[in-house]
């Protein structure tokens, strides 16, 4: 019997053409048939501010509600001056409050992301693998991935044209399913 694992991934960049979206489709067109895909749209969150803890906005409560839907997280996420996006950094601060209700407590995660320059999003990632430590995230931590973004290797609809590429991030995601797997055992999620 095969349990299927429901991933709720983030796109870090809100641009309409963001690189990190075609990237996403890819991950899911490679993904085992075990991960089902929900994107958790952090575009319309307003900024963060403990004032909001007594009374979440009805966006920042079906923010939190999409993450205890969800079996585990990927997040997929450019650099923005040497860390991740404000709208990435805002969201994550919306779902590990108020104090004592941290919704990405134990949960299964990953980073990704890609760039056009050639060390990738590398210190973006390091950035965002800080505060999801915070956050108590179980992240997997190999292996890395820092993708070089072409247009000639991605195309919109995430098909991958270079059969080394398209490897490489089909045993990232079977690598995640896995570590979805052994988290899950270990540490079962609970609504």
């Amino acid at each position: 019997m095969t349990t299927t694992y429901k991933v709720g991934y983030f796109v870090g960049s809100l641009y309409s053409k963001s690189i990190n979206r075609i990237l996403a489709k890819a991950l899911i067109r490679v993904a085992p048939e075990e991960l089902e895909f929900t994107e958790i749209p952090i575009k319309d969150l307003p900024l963060y501010s403990p004032d909001y803890d007594a009374d979440y906005p009805p966006e920042a409560v079906a923010l939190k509600e999409a993450i205890s839907r969800a079996d585990a997280v990927l997040f997929i996420t450019p650099e923005y001056n040497r860390s991740i996006p404000g709208a990435l950094k805002n969201a994550i601060d919306w779902a590990s409050r108020p104090w004592g209700q941290n919704s990405f407590d134990h949960i299964p995660a990953a980073v990704i992301g890609a760039s056009i320059g050639q060390i990738g999003t590398a210190v973006a990632q390091q950035s965002l693998r800080g505060v999801l430590s915070f956050c108590n995230a179980r992240q997997m931590t190999a292996p890395e991935a820092y993708i070089h973004f072409s247009p000639d290797v991605f195309r919109e609809d995430g098909e991958v044209t270079r059969e080394d590429t398209e490897m490489f991030l089909r045993s990232y995601m079977e690598e995640f399913r896995d570590h979805i797997q052994r988290v899950l055992t270990v540490l079962p999620r609970t609504a």
